[in-house]
């Protein structure tokens, strides 16, 4: 029998085996149709039907306000760091940015590219283990930028804030993890490779008034009206990292939604965090109010456990917790897939530990 991994992985990230199991079916024969989904012309009444039910998911998932589109393009988070500022910075405007770690400072570099950048707020100084506040938001930015929540360093927004100009926000790495109201945001934008599926595809969901208003000449691919006037399928559109993200939608409909999913997110942070806190061998590195539900991220308060620390969790099965390269300590992503019983697998390796120190 195989042994069960716990899959911890900061993405790819672990999906559930339903569809894990209905994706590797379609690949071989998709929907009685004699051929397989990688091979099937994506402008197929059955790939259109697949596209329309994944943008259908989303506005339903998120309750999506009405004259909001939905996209699902190629180019991951990183392409949308510079899609975004092109498509809401004006000639001669200013996009507003907070920056809360390497993906932000990735969105404002390049968004430096295009126009002027006004970063109000960073972390930095304490190695973006918290989230900025107080800051002030300018009236004559053309938007302000956020990221929601920061993989790496392992912070959130939990509180989003009030917004006098058009709100932009990354959110590859919590969405559908928690509800939102997305009538706050101009554009969201999130690659898939996190609750939503394999990599390979970026969902958009923009406030279609506010496009258009830049003066720029925007090239094809990264133009927003333009991919929403083609239904997402100006160029030949990633099918089957669609086709995996539609089915994780519907398994996150049937699980109650994405308030139940909310739920069983705060258990598994609650559970992980508790014993972060109590037990003295670990610490936790971010400001406990701005501690990430997806990303939590803690050290051993005695290095010199590492090796044995190290061989027990890989013994129980746990796999991809080693914190991200440029940090270091561990990093237990937990996204919306993972069951509780897998953080109940962490947890006891972690008293284990406390027991034979």
């Amino acid at each position: 029998m195989t042994k069960k991994v716990h899959n911890y992985s900061a993405g790819p990230c672990i999906l559930p085996a339903e569809v894990m199991q209905k994706a590797a079916e379609a690949c071989i024969e998709f929907n009685g149709s004699g051929l397989s989904l990688l091979e099937m012309s994506h402008r197929s009444s059955a790939f259109v039907d697949v596209m329309e039910k994944a943008r259908a998911l989303v506005k339903e998932l998120l309750h999506v306000p009405a004259g909001y589109q939905v996209l699902f393009l190629q180019g991951g988070a990183s392409l949308g760091f510079y899609l975004s500022a092109m498509n809401f910075m004006k000639k001669d405007g200013k996009g507003a940015y907070v920056n809360t770690g390497t993906w932000a400072a990735g969105a404002i570099k390049e968004a430096k590219k295009l126009g002027k950048v006004e970063v109000l707020a960073s972390s930095e100084d304490k190695n973006f283990s918290y989230i900025p506040k107080g800051y002030t938001i300018p009236s004559d930015a053309d938007y302000l930028h956020l990221t929601t929540n920061n993989t790496i360093f392992g912070t959130q927004f939990h509180d989003i804030p009030s917004c006098p100009i058009p709100l932009i926000s990354d959110m590859s790495s919590d969405i559908f993890s928690k509800t939102i109201d997305v009538s706050k945001f101009d554009l969201i934008y999130a690659g898939a490779q996190k609750n939503m599926g394999p990599a390979g595809s970026t969902v958009y969901i923009v406030k279609e008034d506010a496009l258009g208003k830049t003066g720029r000449d925007i090239p094809s691919m990264l133009d927003l009206p333009l991919q929403i006037s083609k239904d997402s399928m100006y160029n030949t559109p990633p099918v089957f990292p669609i086709y995996v993200a539609m089915l994780n939608l519907e398994w996150l409909k049937d699980f109650g939604g994405v308030p139940a999913i909310q739920k069983r997110n705060e258990a598994k942070a609650a559970l992980l965090y508790g014993e972060v806190d109590r037990n003295p061998l670990f610490k936790g590195v971010v400001a406990t109010e701005d501690r990430s539900l997806m990303n939590p991220t803690f050290v051993l308060n005695d290095e010199a456990l590492t090796a044995r620390w190290d061989k027990m969790w890989k013994e129980a099965g746990i796999s991809g917790i080693a914190g991200h390269r440029s940090v270091g300590g561990y990093r237990a992503s937990m996204y919306n897939a993972l069951p509780l019983e897998s953080v109940q697998v962490l947890v006891n390796c972690m008293k284990e530990l406390e027991k034979g120190a």
